[in-house]
């Protein structure tokens, strides 16, 4: 029997998603393997108990992005004409990044290899971002005659900046682990003996809060990027109002003042 695409597997409140083609450097673009990813991100939406998801890679590489072999040969979903592959994005990859988005328990990457072209965005769509030191991270587009097609020039420039985007994505050329962490593209390294370890030890640390009030800030997170300052606000108070209300923020100060860890349940 053919071995899972991705890896679901979950440890409490803390789900690790694995991309599970190693020997394809899990390649980020055939209908099946998008089709896979999907149905992992909609488990953990639909899944109450999660409260943080880490995403990695098997192997050596975290995903290689497109698969540039179905580009030569344009086959997959480049093939046909340009109405054919221009529909093949729309129903494809690009059903990814809105469902990745919208969730809202946390996500952390935990980049333990490559991560090039459409696996950059998947990167960036993380909320937190580890990476192992020998990792390395490309927007080959303009390499291959193409440009950024899944999104990058979006996330790219939200997550370090227009000058450091604009450098990757004119250039082409990849960084490595230590200059994604002065950029900002990833929060810190770690040995990758230890990488997913950390990285779920985030996810543990995070998933340890009312989830609630984690899920309502990734959504004011996720909001203020179109809202002017009084808008904000008006949601700010919104939210707050909504949480003063619920038996986590109850528990949340009973445990302050009884000096003990609070017991979160979601209510």
């Amino acid at each position: 029997m053919e071995a899972p695409r991705v890896l679901y597997e979950q440890t409490d409140h803390v789900v690790t998603l694995t991309l599970n083609r190693p020997e394809e450097l899990n390649a980020f673009s055939e209908p099946a393997m998008i089709e896979a990813f999907l149905e992992a991100l909609a488990r953990v939406r639909d899944e109450t108990t999660v409260r943080a998801v880490v995403l990695t890679g098997a192997g050596k590489a975290f995903s290689a992005g497109g698969n540039v072999k179905h580009m030569r040969d344009k086959t997959d979903m480049f093939a046909g004409s340009a109405a054919d592959i221009e529909r093949a994005y729309a129903t494809g990859i690009h059903r990814v990044p809105p469902v990745m988005d919208a969730l809202e328990v946390p996500l952390i990457a935990a980049v333990n290899g490559a991560a090039y072209g459409a696996a950059l965005d998947l990167v960036c769509l993380c909320d937190i971002r580890l990476a192992a030191p020998a990792a390395t991270f490309g927007a080959p587009f303009v390499k291959i005659g193409i440009a950024p097609g899944d999104g990058a020039a979006w996330f790219l420039a939200r997550a370090v900046g227009e000058q450091a985007a604009a450098e990757m994505l004119f250039t082409g050329e990849p960084i490595d682990a230590e200059r994604a962490r002065e950029i900002g593209l990833v929060a810190r390294l770690v040995e990758a003996d230890r990488l997913v370890e950390e990285a779920q030890a985030l996810a543990r640390r995070i998933a340890g809060n009312a989830p609630q009030a984690v899920a309502l800030t990734k959504r004011l997170m996720r909001a203020q990027r179109f809202q002017t300052l009084p808008e904000h606000l008006r949601l700010c108070a919104a939210y707050q109002a909504l949480l003063h209300g619920t038996e986590d923020h109850a528990e949340a100060l009973a445990a302050f003042f009884e000096k003990r860890p609070a017991t979160f349940t979601g209510r």
